[in-house]
């Protein structure tokens, strides 16, 4: 029963162990799922889970009748318009523009495949299996056949890695993403953002640098333009630093007049379609020596079947890239999906993507990855939908189809600056580096690491590294658990760490050690070293010595060296001085078992005077109690060494109690056969505070001065008031 009184409560019920909660309060015996259950349910088939995987399958149809046309549509147009330009830059870096695909949709609203566009993500693959030396049938080295070669190859690569995407999503293996923190997605984009810049540089600058993709590659490319620098064009870097001058300026305006602007002011569209008009007229092709888009090569390749060969060359490279590229794209939508509060579905975006790579690679198209340029034009210019997307991807087959001669006379170094004036918001995060230390330094260290890790190894080697990094904090942080000695706080059921506050109380001869993390293999002996630092002493090392002693003594009783009177033991001789070694005897075994003094003639008591030159470590303390309610699972092995742990204190006459373990803990531990006759259950308590009041009681320690214990009624209920001692103004241990 609870009373509150004022701001405070009373609370009046018996002291708890588990057992006796559970003799007075019926447990329901619950059917817990097994793994075969869990099968079983995961491919039963019920309406609502068809629907379930139906909209999973195909979002629009939840998404697309919930459209709010006049609200979101003229956005969607202006943003869709702005990132197709930006995306027709792709069409100038790869031959005849047959490696740009649109984008596939199959997301609920503002999701990744909204925000994420394409981006090439296997030349590696492609330059590995067909070299710059590598002959077209054995004896040409013409380019053209190492070209075709090279698209065969990226054909076949992105066709592998959409099957092993397909295949992860219907497998709902897109758990994988939670091994993606916030810290390490902020660190990775940013990274992302730094490898666009620096290769926009070559377009702003017109500079000729080849791709270096490989680790380091970032510092090739900064060198190659350094040391290129003197034959920058003037004109595409004037042109393209006014560009950014002007993107930068409007999107200010964008942002502090948005609650004014039915839509943002569309600066990409306005600044394309101006500079391709100035361009025109001035020509500035021929009087600046500029480079232009130029013309493209109008229509899509025929479909393809992959090549089997080379299917079976890059099998682990489609692995990879299938699970690192759709990290990668899902990293940066986890950037924006935080930004504007919405879902992703992990195992929807594998399928999409899978899809999405599978149709691209029989039309000889790279593997789908993320193009953060594009992403960002599309979520500043007020993107709502997939609308934008399709949108997009119908400017982007327009240009291809009918009007790509009108892009000719435009700059590349124009679109590399619309690339870039997009990034703002990805590069303004170095500042979470600093409140990421003053709040985190693990995720401080983890950001750092994965944005030196993702630039100079590259996006997909960075990536991993920075995973692998993350995996090894968890595994160094649950390594090295939080653990304290808690003492009563206020005389009342409240127990904190004992160096926190200065009005605490710990009871007599007892400690209350907490572990604030899972115990396992790879800590418990930690969590072992830590306790044994609490309490002052190390359990064995006494056993052993108090053991030794009992040898000692019984020689010197069978001598008559030793002689039994009522004040105890009492040296009649000058006893024989033995080594450890000859006590030991080769049985050190058996030290490590319970004292036994069966067969003395009077019981030691370890704690007062011994028989000159016997002694043995001091123990102050007759109770330890265990706080496991932050301990969430305990494995086997550690479960071995905890076990063997305990009965080292129990057998120094050390009782041991644990509080606050959670429900079925109990049941794991009888599972695995934990109990036995000095490990009981009995030992478990609800919580710390009936472990204490239990411990009080149980060394009858009414008879101190410091807590008088008033007997009301039966044997069970009783007032306990203290002076010095633990109270909260008055604690009832009652059965009401």
């Amino acid at each position: 029963m609870v009373e509150p009184v004022g701001n405070h409560y009373i609370v009046a019920r018996p002291v708890y162990s588990e057992n006796s909660f559970d003799e007075e309060h019926e447990k329901l015996h619950r059917y817990h799922k097994n793994f075969w259950d869990n099968l079983k349910l995961y491919f039963r088939c019920s309406r609502q889970k068809v629907k379930k995987i139906a909209l999973g399958l195909f979002p629009i149809v939840s998404w697309l009748p919930a459209y709010r046309f006049r609200e979101w549509i003229l956005s969607d147009i202006i943003s869709g318009i702005n990132t197709g330009l930006v995306s027709v830059l792709w069409l100038v870096r790869v031959e005849g523009g047959r490696w740009l695909q649109p984008a596939t949709h199959t997301s609920p609203p503002r999701c990744l495949s909204l925000q994420v566009l394409r981006s090439p993500f296997c030349l590696s693959v492609v330059v590995r299996l067909v070299p710059d030396s590598s002959t077209g049938n054995g004896t040409s080295t013409n380019m053209s056949i190492i070209n075709e070669e090279r698209v065969m190859v990226a054909a076949s690569v992105t066709f592998l890695s959409g099957i092993f995407q397909l295949l992860l999503g219907i497998l709902q293996f897109g758990f994988i993403v939670i091994y993606l923190s916030h810290s390490l997605i902020s660190g990775f984009t940013t990274a992302a953002a730094i490898h666009v810049v620096v290769s926009q540089l070559k377009f702003m600058l017109q500079l000729s640098v080849p791709g270096f993709n490989k680790p380091f590659g970032i510092i090739y490319t900064l060198e190659s333009v350094f040391s290129q620098i003197t034959d920058t064009n003037i004109a595409d870097l004037i042109t393209s630093l006014l560009v950014l001058l002007i993107v930068f300026a409007v999107k200010e305006l964008n942002d502090r007049y948005k609650a004014k602007l039915p839509t943002p002011i569309p600066i990409e569209l306005i600044v394309t379609v101006l500079a391709a008009l100035i361009s025109y007229f001035v020509n500035f092709e021929e009087r600046f020596n500029v480079a232009v888009v130029g013309k493209l090569e109008e229509g899509f390749q025929a479909p393809v079947a992959p090549d089997v060969g080379i299917l079976q060359k890059c099998i682990g490279d489609g692995i990879s890239i299938a699970i690192v590229g759709f990290a990668v794209a899902f990293s940066v939508a986890k950037v924006y999906s935080i930004k504007h509060d919405y879902p992703i579905d992990g195992n929807q975006e594998l399928i999409a993507f899978g899809l999405g790579n599978i149709v691209g690679g029989s039309f000889k198209g790279f593997a789908s990855s993320t193009a953060l340029s594009r992403s960002g034009v599309q979520e500043s210019t007020g993107g709502k939908t997939q609308i934008a997307g399709i949108i997009s991807a119908f400017i982007v087959l327009i240009v291809i189809l009918a009007i790509g001669f009108l892009l000719a006379p435009l700059q590349k170094s124009v679109l590399a600056a619309l690339a870039l004036g997009n990034l703002k918001g990805m590069l303004m995060q170095f500042k979470e580096v600093g409140v990421l230390w003053r709040k985190d330094k693990y995720d401080c260290v983890i950001w750092v690491v994965t944005f030196l890790a993702a630039v100079f190894l590259g996006l997909d080697i960075g990536l991993a590294t920075a995973v692998a990094f993350e995996l090894l904090t968890v595994v160094i942080r649950s390594q090295i658990p939080s653990c304290t000695v808690l003492a009563n706080v206020g005389r009342s059921n409240i127990y904190r760490n004992r160096k926190d506050y200065t009005d605490i109380y710990e009871p007599e001869g007892v400690k209350i050690f907490r572990c604030s993390s899972p115990i396992f293999f790879a800590n418990i002996e930690f969590f072992k070293e830590k306790l044994i630092t609490a309490v002052g002493f190390n359990p064995l090392r006494v056993l052993r010595k108090r053991n030794k002693a009992l040898r000692k003594i019984r020689k010197m009783l069978k001598k008559g060296e030793l002689q039994v009177t009522p004040k105890g033991l009492i040296c009649m001789a000058n006893q024989t001085h033995e080594s450890d070694e000859e006590l030991d005897n080769n049985r050190i075994e058996e030290l490590d078992q319970p004292t036994n003094m069966t067969d003395l003639p009077i019981r030691i008591n370890w704690g007062s005077d011994l028989p000159p030159g016997i002694t043995v470590p001091q123990v102050n303390i007759h109770s330890i109690v265990l706080d496991f309610s932050a301990v969430s699972f305990l494995d086997f092995s550690a479960m071995r060494v905890l076990q063997k742990t305990l009965k080292e204190f129990i057998r120094i006459d050390i009782d041991i109690y644990i509080a606050g373990a959670h429900e079925g803990f109990l049941e794991k531990l009888e599972r695995c056969a934990f109990f036995d006759e000095e490990i009981k259950p009995s030992m478990f308590f609800l919580s710390i505070h009936d472990a204490v009041l239990h411990i009080l009681l149980k060394k009858d320690i009414a008879s101190s001065p410091k807590l008088k214990l008033t007997e009301k009624g039966t044997n069970k209920d009783c007032i306990i008031n203290t002076s010095n001692g633990l109270r909260s103004r008055e604690n009832r241990v009652s059965l009401q």
